[in-house]
């Protein structure tokens, strides 16, 4: 995966009704280390880091590339949303594209915190690169991440085995003003 390319990083803070979308900071180490930890938020994603390993791995500030968002709730981390490059991807449609990725901590599941967050950084993607597709990628089995998808407007491309799991690829396009 690499970075958007030509994109001003950090943006402002996207700010939606309830949430806040911003660059990483120190006081964000512990919740990334809980979502890196955490067996249910890993589930599908190969399963959890160990914590001894993330105490030593993880930088004061983490995650702080262009391209990942942390999804801020009352002045706390929740969760992080991931938009890169789509290089050495397993399948010929998603080559090059924006890839969007979503980590959320178990606690703020069930409350409409992802679509909200996701919903705002397609929107900003939309106008930092108009018209480009995003892709995003998810085991058929995790059914909440399914249903998120198809909220976002993701319409399936394809369906492929890999991991041990059959996975789904879906794709955004945004929405191009009629000229």
């Amino acid at each position: 995966m690499e970075d958007l390319g030509l994109v001003a990083w950090p943006p402002e803070p996207i700010r939606t009704d309830r949430l806040v979308l911003r660059e990483s900071e120190a006081r964000d180490r512990a919740a990334f280390m809980e979502l890196l930890a955490s067996p249910e938020v890993n589930a599908y994603l190969g399963g959890p880091r160990r914590r001894d390993e993330l105490e030593r791995e993880t930088p004061e500030v983490p995650e702080r590339w262009p391209g990942s968002f942390v999804v801020d709730l009352d002045g706390a981390m929740i969760g992080q949303i991931l938009l890169r490059r789509a290089t050495g991807h397993r399948r010929p449609a998603a080559e090059g594209k924006a890839d969007l990725g979503y980590l959320f901590l178990p606690r703020a599941w069930g409350f409409g915190y992802a679509a909200e967050a996701c919903a705002a950084a397609l929107g900003w993607f939309g106008g930092a690169l108009p018209g480009e597709p995003v892709v995003l990628t998810t085991q058929t089995a995790n059914v909440g991440s399914m249903r998120l998808a198809a909220k976002l407007g993701f319409t399936e491309v394809e369906r492929f085995e890999a991991w041990g799991a059959e996975q789904w690829l879906g794709m955004w396009s945004p929405v191009m003003p009629s000229s």
